[in-house]
């Protein structure tokens, strides 16, 4: 099992879905990218460097795209969500689209290219 294997296992079963659902989607847009963590979390890494990262507290679930200009990025399509400096919160009842997961990673690799 990986690291993330191992985080996932810790979680509540809506909330380890949720997680696993954006891991896919992320494996799938940058299949090049290496699972471990940054920074303390469970994350994907390319080229060495922290692509996306996510967890869950006890409130919410956390993506963290380590760029406030990705978040910015994608402001525009996230009403309703918690948004902060690098960070996006929300709930595996309101989960995040898959198409601003994929713009993340998207814009997240044009960065680290």
């Amino acid at each position: 099992m990986s690291e993330i294997d191992d985080y996932l296992a810790t979680l509540p079963s809506d909330q380890r879905a949720e997680l696993e659902r954006i891991r896919d989607i992320v494996a799938d847009a940058a299949p090049d990218a290496e699972e471990g963590k940054s920074y303390g979390i469970p994350a994907f890494r390319y080229g060495g460097k922290p692509l996306l990262g996510f967890h869950a507290a006890k409130q919410h679930l956390s993506v963290h795209p380590f760029s406030p200009d990705v978040v910015e990025g994608v402001r525009d399509r996230l009403e309703g969500y918690d948004l902060a400096k690098g960070t996006i919160r929300f709930t595996a009842e309101h989960p995040l689209p898959e198409d601003v997961i994929r713009e993340l990673v998207a814009l997240r690799l044009a960065e680290l290219r």
